[in-house]
């Protein structure tokens, strides 16, 4: 896609200089720029590597001295990041609109918008909606009675079960599923986890008489909310009576579990591998690190940070800044890190001495 410099610095809010009718498509890094890239050079640590590429026109910092880098052309981003998203939307080509695959099967109570593509082999079910302008790639599998809003992207093997309502521009990635059972199992005397709870782990583990699993199917389904965007191969279980949810704008990195009746707020992001136990609840902008998990029946407040590979075993007040295992309070956690490096330093001088 070609735009003019002044095209692009107006789209983002930013100021433009120099030869701002030079046109541009496509974005790169500064060292491999060909003379029709835009180069994103937005800190100073990029600054030598224009003289690598070839580069006539780009993206700086604040304050840089574009013309002694050797541009014709220059666009002021004070917030790279900002830019960046700015920049890649407008960059990215749109999905292809193919209609209906004559390879998809669609069953004949399905209601279908206006502008909906449907890739091959995918399979609607009886009874769903879905909204004008969605984009339904290959191999997607959508239930009986499922809702799409308006304008959705569902990625190449996405599964959608029954009992899911999704609101207007959900973006699904590869592999994501909705709407699986709940991991909710029950024995007909109390389990082991049960009575160790109760004891707090006093009394020892004995093999119970009838060690049989029951299944608590769940019933509740899924609603995700608008303008929300979930990675490649992760799930969001159905709740057990209501549904579990996810709020408007949230964003779900690839390889996240959401269990069953988990209650995820607005606008947070959950990042890869992070994992939410049952009955959950988390607040509206929270962010969970990599690899994070909270507990069943927890509460998380709204405007926290859980950081990477942090668990959350107690309900956390909102706008904290928790780590470690258990999750701590970011400054208890780092006192106490502190104390223990210094702790084995000492040690180590007392080992040395004897």
């Amino acid at each position: 896609m070609t735009q003019t410099v002044k095209d692009i610095a107006a789209a983002l809010g930013a100021k433009a200089y120099g030869a701002v009718d030079l046109c541009v498509s496509g974005l790169s890094e500064p060292a491999t720029a060909g003379p029709d890239d835009l180069a994103l050079a937005m800190s100073p640590a990029y600054g030598d590597a224009l003289a690598q590429g070839q580069a006539r026109a780009a993206v700086v910092w604040a304050g840089a001295d574009w013309q002694a880098l050797g541009l014709a052309a220059a666009i002021e981003a004070p917030r790279a990041r900002l830019a960046m998203a700015g920049l890649t939307q407008m960059m990215e080509s749109a999905p292809v609109a193919v209609g209906v695959s004559p390879h998809a099967v669609i069953d004949p109570s399905a209601t279908i918008g206006q502008g909906v593509s449907i890739g091959h082999f995918s399979v609607i079910g009886a009874g769903a909606v879905i909204g004008a302008g969605c984009q339904i790639a290959e191999h997607v599998s959508i239930g009986e009675g499922v809702a799409i809003g308006d304008n959705a992207q569902i990625h190449a093997g996405v599964r959608i079960l029954r009992r899911v309502r999704m609101g207007a521009r959900v973006v699904l990635q590869p592999n994501v599923v909705l709407g699986a059972d709940g991991f909710s199992f029950v024995t007909a005397a109390p389990s082991n986890v049960e009575i160790g709870r109760k004891t707090l782990g006093k009394t020892p583990f004995t093999a119970p008489d009838d060690p049989t699993q029951h299944r608590i199917h769940s019933l509740g389904g899924v609603v995700i909310g608008d303008n929300v965007e979930i990675g490649a191969n992760s799930t969001v279980d159905a709740g057990t009576i209501r549904a579990t949810s996810v709020g408007n704008g949230t964003k779900i990195d690839n390889l996240v579990q959401v269990g069953h009746n988990v209650q995820v707020g607005e606008h947070c992001l959950l990042c890869a591998q992070a994992a939410v136990a049952g009955s959950a609840r988390i607040g509206d902008r929270t962010v969970l690190g990599g690899k994070s998990g909270v507990g069943d029946n927890l509460t998380v407040g709204a405007d926290c940070v859980i950081g990477g590979a942090a668990i959350v075993l107690s309900d956390v007040p909102a706008g904290s800044f928790m780590m470690g295992y258990p999750a701590q309070q970011m400054l208890i956690y780092r006192a106490r890190e502190r104390h223990l490096r210094q702790a084995n330093i000492r040690h180590k001088a007392v080992s040395k001495r004897d």
